[in-house]
C-alpha cells in the first residue's frame, strides 16, 4: 500500500474514533440528564421557611419572610430546574406542584408588599411567570390544569391564596412520605374551622370554596356525602346548603 492509501487508513481510524468518544460523551450527558430529570427534589428549604415565618394558624410574617428572600428564590429555582417527569409518583408529582403554588403565591405577595389583599394585585393568578423546566407559567395553570386534573380535591385544602377565607398555609412543607396525613389533616381542619364553615343538623353555611369547585367534589357522591367524614359532628346528607362571604384580605399576622 502507498503513502496515500495509509493516510486514508489513518484519518478513517482517527474519524470513527472521534465519532466514538464524542457518542459515548453524549450518551453520558443524556443519562445523567435524564437521572436528574427523574429525581424529584428536597422540600426541607421550603419546610424550614414555613416554620420560621408562618404559625399554627396559618398567618404568614411577610415583613420577616421579606428579610429572606434569597431563600425563597433559591426554592423557587431548585423547583424549576428539578421539573417532574413521567417516572414521579402521584405523591411526588401532589408534593411539587403544591409547594410551588404556596411558595410561588408567598413570592407574589413580598414583590407587591405590602398590600391589603392580593386582590389588588393585577392579573395575580392569569400572569405567567412561575418557572417549571424551561416553561413559564402561572398560578391558575398550576392549579386548574395540573393539580385539579389530578383527582384529588382535597388539593382545594392544601394550597393557599393568601388570603384570611382560603385554607389556612399549613406550616410544614408537602413531601411524598406525608402526603395522606397532610392533605387529611387540612382537610379536617378546613371542614371543622367555623371562621370557614358552620354546620346545624339540619343547615350547613359553606365556604364558597365548596361552591366554585363543587363539581371536584362530587364526581361520586354529594356535597355533604363528601364532607361528613371530617366533621366531628356530622350532619344530615339533605341539609340546606348555603354559602358564606369570602374574607380576601391578607393573611398576614397581627
Amino acid at each position: 500500500m502507498n503513502f496515500w492509501g495509509y493516510t486514508v487508513l489513518i484519518t478513517v481510524f482517527l474519524s470513527c474514533n472521534s465519532k466514538s468518544i464524542n457518542q459515548s460523551a453524549l450518551s453520558e450527558t443524556a443519562v445523567l440528564q435524564t437521572h436528574s430529570a427523574e429525581k424529584s427534589p428536597e422540600h426541607g428549604l421550603w419546610d424550614s421557611l414555613l416554620k420560621e415565618y408562618v404559625d399554627n394558624s396559618g398567618n404568614v410574617d411577610y415583613k420577616g419572610f421579606g428579610k429572606d428572600t434569597e431563600s425563597l428564590d433559591s426554592y423557587l429555582m431548585t423547583l424549576a430546574e428539578n421539573s417532574p417527569s413521567d417516572s414521579w409518583t402521584k405523591n411526588e408529582k401532589l408534593a411539587y406542584y403544591i409547594n410551588l403554588y404556596n411558595a410561588a403565591t408567598v413570592k407574589l405577595i413580598l414583590d407587591n408588599y405590602p398590600t391589603k389583599s392580593i386582590k389588588d394585585i393585577p392579573n395575580r393568578w392569569k400572569k405567567k411567570w412561575v418557572l417549571v423546566g424551561n416553561t413559564t407559567t402561572s398560578l391558575n395553570a398550576i392549579e386548574h390544569e395540573i393539580l385539579r386534573k389530578m383527582e384529588e380535591p382535597r388539593i382545594h385544602f392544601a394550597i393557599n391564596c393568601a388570603s384570611f377565607s382560603c385554607p389556612k398555609l399549613l406550616n410544614t412543607a408537602f413531601t411524598p412520605q406525608n402526603m395522606e396525613r397532610l392533605l387529611s389533616k387540612a382537610t379536617v381542619e378546613f371542614v371543622n374551622d367555623v371562621k370557614r364553615n358552620r354546620f346545624q343538623r339540619d343547615k350547613a353555611e359553606l365556604s364558597r370554596i365548596f361552591k366554585w369547585y363543587k363539581g371536584d367534589f362530587t364526581r361520586e357522591t354529594s356535597l355533604i356525602e363528601y364532607i361528613n367524614p371530617y366533621l366531628n359532628n356530622p350532619i344530615d346528607t339533605k341539609a340546606d346548603i348555603d354559602y358564606l362571604d369570602y374574607d380576601w384580605s391578607l393573611n398576614e399576622v397581627q
